[in-house]
């Protein structure tokens, strides 16, 4: 299972009922933050979930409103008595940043390691999470992120008997483990059938389409897009200050085959999305306005 909360879905500033942009991923007793705009805090409180176990915090770029609410969420971390090391994930120049705000949180209980984007395409698999980053198209460096999470075959008793796996490496295998014995590597390939389907949540703000967004998307459970603009007529706006407009997310959900899309990041002048929500639907049946705090738990497919 994979939960997840959008925390704040607001561009530029905060308003009193909308924090700036964050969402927060959990799985097996892990989470991963994507993004730390001001406000994050205090919706993950008013939310009812931890800051220890935040294993990773993903930032798409380097603006305030995506940024400004990490010294506050690394001293609540720091509050929750977490000694184990955070991974931050961004793009180049990611350290000199984090350590240019932590001057007002200069001493934490855990370390920081910095994967620092370089690539159009990345890959970091870490704590249960396939992470695939990927550049988008903003006025300085933006990357969008992937979450999945894969699911093994399940175990084949007739499959591992063919290949003369030992029974008492079976539930090792099964687990993922791979066995050296009597000069044999066992791996779980030996006793598992085909891959099944994971769990894939993708999400990009600050953009224009790009063809690596539908790349990254394709077949996601989710799309959480960057919906700044939401009236027809805006589209000059979201053209001249690199965003997107509602039928622009639209389209892109179209194209990768998504399961359902949510729109955040919205204008401060933006003040009711809801009611621009069905012309989107003329492109993508399956959209919805993403909101402060709407969640979404989602289940592997019964096999």
């Amino acid at each position: 299972m994979l939960d997840l909360c959008l925390l704040g879905t607001g561009g530029m500033m905060p308003l009193p009922y909308r924090w700036l942009t964050s969402l927060m991923l959990r799985y097996n007793g892990s989470s991963l933050l994507i993004d730390c705009g001001e406000g994050t805090q205090i919706a993950i409180r008013e939310k009812g979930w931890s800051f220890r176990p935040i294993d990773i915090i993903c930032i798409t770029h380097f603006h305030g409103d995506h940024i400004s609410g990490l010294p506050g969420i690394l001293l609540a971390m720091s509050n929750s008595d977490r000694t184990e090391p955070l991974t931050m994930i961004g793009p180049k120049g990611l350290e000199r940043v984090v350590k240019a705000l932590r001057v007002i949180a200069p001493e934490l209980p855990f370390e920081i390691k910095f994967i620092e984007l370089a690539e159009p395409q990345q890959q970091i698999r870490l704590h249960g999470y396939v992470i695939d980053a990927f550049k988008v198209n903003h006025r300085v460096t933006c990357y969008g992120y992937s979450v999945s999470i894969e699911r093994a075959g399940m175990f084949d008793v007739e499959k591992a008997k063919q290949n003369d796996v030992p029974m008492p490496f079976w539930s090792r295998l099964q687990k993922g483990e791979t066995i050296e014995s009597d000069g044999r590597v066992y791996s779980p390939e030996l006793v598992l059938g085909p891959t099944r389907k994971g769990l894939k949540v993708t999400y990009t703000t600050d953009t224009r389409p790009t063809d690596s967004i539908v790349r990254n998307a394709k077949g996601s459970d989710l799309f959480i897009c960057e919906g700044m603009y939401g009236e027809k007529g805006d589209v000059n706006n979201a053209v001249k200050y690199k965003h997107m407009t509602f039928e622009e997310a639209g389209r892109l959900a179209k194209q990768a085959g998504v399961k359902e899309l949510w729109l955040t990041h919205y204008s401060p002048a933006l003040n009711r999305p809801e009611q621009y929500i069905e012309d989107v639907r003329q492109i993508f049946r399956n959209a919805h306005p993403g909101k402060d705090k709407k969640s979404l738990e989602l289940n592997f497919e019964e096999s």
